[in-house]
């Protein structure tokens, strides 16, 4: 009989990779707004409700709700939407995980590896550093405390929190903005490129959630980030090596990108490294670990 995992947040990247990967060992669930197939069960996170069946027998849960960090400007009315969608959706899932007195073998969530901060800096951050002071290290920080609460509630024998980097996919995300404008000619770096990329192939993050799910010793928050580190200028060269395009445009000027974006400018303009020890270390093994084979695997016609 295979344990049963629950997955919210289904119709994004990772939970359509991460399904096929665990289908053939577990069986799989989700959480949606709207219900279009039998393994789909609908939630309403505004309104607080869900159907409960959802969590019949369900041994894990692997939640990947979140509303799109860099899809809008951060208005205020975005900023609760960001934290809502994390923070909110968890308490529904605990509240229901309660009522039903339902013993979780594992609560997985996703995280971000924002919660050291927006910041551009030599150090290299790992797990056992504080948390950052601005907006998006708080909106990690309350979504791994909303994570922790089924531990602390004895509702999960343990709780693993993904911290995770930009994901190189070739359907969406950054590599999906990034390589049009390369293959058009006006691809460039932003600001001045300086800023570290932390970032992992689609294929390692689902990985991830496949080794954390199987390795009952996993427990508390993994940085999800490549071993190589890269710049935003880097990958961008590095893109355009791989599609085989000059990059002659100049960088596009922070300035520019803060009166696109706002605030939300700091996430394009920021970053620094993190390390990967701590996920190697319980035996995994990166099948991507170098940018110029990660991007050569996405971008190259099979």
């Amino acid at each position: 009989m295979k344990e049963i995992v629950l997955i919210t947040g289904a119709g994004g990247m990772i939970a359509q990779k991460l399904s096929k990967k665990i289908e053939n060992e577990y069986t799989v669930r989700f959480l949606t707004r709207k219900k279009r197939h039998e393994n789909e069960f609908e939630w309403d996170i505004k309104n607080g409700t869900m159907d409960e069946s959802a969590l019949e027998n369900v041994s894990h849960i692997i939640h990947l709700a979140g509303a799109n960090i860099s899809e809008k400007r951060w208005t205020k009315e975005r900023k609760r939407e960001l934290i809502s969608s994390r923070v909110d959706s968890a308490g529904l899932l605990l509240k229901t995980v309660k009522k039903k007195k339902i013993q979780l073998k594992s609560f997985i969530s996703a995280s971000g590896i924002n919660y050291y901060g927006t910041v551009t800096t030599e150090k290299v951050y790992t797990e056992k550093d504080p948390p950052g002071n601005d907006f998006l290290s708080e909106v990690v920080v309350l979504w791994e405390r909303s994570a922790d609460d089924f531990k602390e509630q004895n509702l999960a024998e343990r709780v693993v929190k993904i911290r995770t980097a930009v994901v190189l996919s070739k359907e969406d995300g950054a590599l999906k903005k990034m390589v049009p404008t390369i293959k058009y000619g006006i691809g460039s770096a932003l600001g001045n490129g300086k800023q570290y990329m932390p970032w992992i192939h689609i294929d390692d993050i689902c990985s991830i959630y496949l080794t954390a799910l199987k390795n009952s010793d996993m427990d508390g928050a993994y940085n999800a980030v490549s071993p190589q580190h890269t710049t935003n200028e880097n990958l961008t060269e590095k893109i355009a090596e791989v599609l085989k395009k000059p990059l002659f445009m100049p960088n596009v000027p922070a300035f520019v990108l803060k009166l696109m974006f706002g605030e939300l400018a700091d996430v394009l303009l920021e970053g620094s490294r993190a390390s990967s020890q701590k996920i190697q270390n319980t035996g995994f093994q990166f099948k991507f670990p170098d940018l110029k084979g990660a991007l050569e695997n996405l971008l190259k016609e099979k």
